[in-house]
């Protein structure tokens, strides 16, 4: 599943709208990319969001 390693963020629910005020479901897709980060002292594939990448979670922990 497209679960953050770090945060947990993972997918989101809403709405299509259309210009006549349709609405249809959707999903929000988290961006989840494979990284390599270090997990209690050992180098593991993890799946992380962009936003903990840009923060620095997946180093040193």
């Amino acid at each position: 599943m497209a679960r953050c390693f770090f945060c947990g963020k993972t997918t989101n629910f809403g709405h299509n709208v259309s210009h006549a005020g349709n609405r249809t479901q959707r999903k929000f897709k988290a961006n989840i990319k494979r990284v390599r980060a270090i997990v209690n002292g050992e180098k593991k594939g993890v799946k992380v969001c962009t936003t903990c990448i840009k923060m620095g979670r997946h180093i040193g922990l």
